[in-house]
């Protein structure tokens, strides 16, 4: 049988529930994490830097936590930011229902679980976070991000984690170059062999050519 990967549409093994302790907002909270997800048993490295070395985010508005996984960024972004809109995005059905099931768990009911498609066309983001899924390879990925990216609204920014040794800074080229001009990228921090990137949305500048 081949390798299930956490980003199968519809795992097919048999759901495995497990409780973990996970540090979300500055504090520690039980969550729910299952089998067939990526990083069931703890929060991921590459996660662990975002979170640490990015800004509180905005009070409210739009947030996006692309490729959301059982949720670690989703419920951290709910928690600090109570009035804000949190829209968990996964192609993984199981791991959609891992994000319902600890929003559920703590009260929050400020987050979105859904499918890409079932985000609405005119929905525009004061913030999104990300720790893409590197190893779908790179034209899914590029594609990915050429999809949601332009979402930013105009003063707003994207952050991402992505792994030293899996190209993020081949993937920092790729963004300064294929982005449009309003949109500057910017690597804000290091760490166990991870970088941080920052996208920003500005408005554009008179007769700019995007």
């Amino acid at each position: 049988m081949a390798p299930e990967h956490y980003f199968s549409a519809t795992p097919d093994s048999a759901l495995k529930l497990r409780k973990v302790t996970v540090e979300l907002a500055g504090h520690p909270y039980e969550v729910t994490t299952a089998n067939a997800v990526f990083s069931p048993d703890h929060i991921d490295t590459g996660t662990q830097v975002l979170l640490a070395n990015t800004p509180t985010p905005p009070p409210g508005g739009n947030f996006l936590d692309l490729g959301c996984g059982w949720g670690p960024i989703a419920l951290h972004l709910a928690l600090s930011s109570p009035h804000a809109s949190v829209w968990a995005v996964d192609v993984n059905e199981r791991a959609l229902e891992l994000v319902r099931m600890n929003a559920a768990a703590l009260g929050l009911t400020n987050v979105k679980a859904v499918l890409p498609a079932d985000v609405p066309a005119d929905v525009m983001f004061r913030s999104i976070w990300s720790n893409p899924p590197i190893r779908v390879g790179k034209s899914e990925l590029h594609a990915l991000l050429r999809a949601w990216l332009p979402r930013l609204e105009t003063d707003a920014d994207a952050w991402l984690v992505v792994q030293r040794n899996l190209g993020s800074d081949s993937l920092h080229r790729w963004l300064e170059g294929d982005l449009p001009a309003e949109y500057t990228v910017a690597r804000t921090a290091t760490s166990k062999g991870f970088r941080v990137l920052q996208v920003k949305r500005r408005e554009p500048e008179p007769g700019a050519v995007a």
